[in-house]
């Protein structure tokens, strides 16, 4: 099966996403219980794919890089 990234994530979840993480609200690295205390258990398994073992400002990185290519 071909690696989906973060394709299946919708352009406002990623907001909501990015938006946690300027403000702190996400621990890292991820994990399933880290995922579940912000609201995105039902994506879980896209985040875990696509973030695992990342920090914060490598998440931003990731996800304002995908949302300036959705966006341009």
């Amino acid at each position: 099966m071909k690696p989906q990234g973060l394709t299946k994530l919708r352009t406002d979840e990623l907001k909501k996403l990015l938006r946690l993480l300027y403000r702190e609200e996400v621990e890292t690295p991820l994990s399933p219980k880290r995922i579940a205390c912000i609201g995105f258990q039902y994506r879980q398994e896209e985040l875990m794919n696509a973030l695992r073992d990342l920090d914060a400002r490598a998440m931003q990185a990731v996800i304002v890089a995908v949302l300036a290519e959705r966006l341009k």
